[in-house]
């Protein structure tokens, strides 16, 4: 900043070097008017002996000039000095602001993860939830099951006694025929009824469905069957009473699997040969193949 520039201060301005040097001039000459004026007065005035220095022009504007310099040092100092307080707040302010949004970046992401936790806490919740509703569900088919082949078991006896007398040798021949059928495979019908159901295996139990990516018992069983041209009633217990009752020890594959009394059934599967079948269980297995032994049906009926 320049010494002649224009600056603002609060300090009561200060003459200029040449106001000072033209009031010295015309102090000058009013000085030496008097003067004149007493040297051409009457004779009997005493002359003006004394003599009067006035400040030379140069000293005035010499002191002019370092006062107006004091000053424009003085104000630019000041200047200087807004300017650097200025400077600091507006730093201070912008570190703040950084320092605000790194907070709140920081709060952001511990919402979000304490957000994520609690949703992964309540889905294991809910699948561990689901799980055991399952294997409840399971568990009380299987006691329904049981008690149900309990009930019959005088009935079941019942209905191989009255058969003993006509085929008594014959059920222990077929029961070795049925082991040479064991270890042949299934042909014509019944193997496109075994195909079918084992290439559901995987699929979903879905109470109602017939298909073709869920189903329930009667469904899939339906369904092998009508691969073939046959038509099954749509219910368990309809299906287990058409054909012919078979013993356990006579299954041939195909053959239709029930729980529950013949006409009664609650549930269906196919037998597959090879002491399996295939079934659509629950909702915890969906369709699978199990060995007679883990679920042993009540009976068998032989449509084919």
């Amino acid at each position: 900043m320049s010494h002649s520039a224009h600056i603002p201060s609060h300090r009561k301005p200060r003459r200029s070097a040449s106001k000072l040097a033209l009031r010295a001039g015309v102090a000058g000459g009013v000085l030496g008017t008097i003067a004149v004026a007493g040297a051409a007065g009457p004779a009997h005035a005493e002359p003006v002996t004394e003599t009067i220095e006035m400040p030379t022009l140069g000293s005035l504007d010499t002191a002019g000039l370092a006062s107006a310099v004091a000053a424009s040092a003085e104000a630019s100092q000041q200047e200087a000095l807004d300017q650097s307080l200025e400077s600091q707040e507006h730093a201070a302010l912008q570190k703040a602001a950084k320092e605000a949004k790194k907070a709140k970046a920081e709060a952001d992401r511990k919402a979000e993860a304490e957000r994520a936790e609690k949703a992964r806490a309540e889905a294991e919740a809910k699948a561990a939830a689901e799980k055991a509703e399952q294997e409840r569900q399971e568990a009380a088919e299987r006691a329904s099951r049981d008690r149900a082949r309990t009930q019959l078991s005088t009935t079941s006896t019942s209905d191989s006694g009255s058969g003993s007398g006509s085929s008594g040798t014959s059920d222990s021949g077929s029961s070795t025929g049925s082991s040479t059928n064991e270890t042949q495979a299934p042909s014509g019908s019944a193997a496109a009824i075994v195909a079918f159901a084992r290439a559901q295996i995987g699929d979903a139990y879905v109470m109602g469905s017939t298909g073709p990516n869920s189903w329930d018992c009667s469904g899939l069983v339906q369904a092998a069957y009508a691969s073939v041209g046959i038509d099954l009633p749509r219910i368990s217990s309809d299906q287990s009473s058409r054909g012919t009752s078979v013993s356990l020890s006579n299954l041939q594959p195909g053959d239709v699997l029930y729980w529950g009394s013949r006409s009664g059934s609650y549930h269906v599967a196919i037998y597959v040969g090879g002491g399996k079948y295939v079934g659509a269980q629950n909702p915890s297995t969906g369709v699978v193949e199990r060995s007679l032994d883990w679920d042993t049906p009540s009976g068998a009926v032989r449509i084919l």
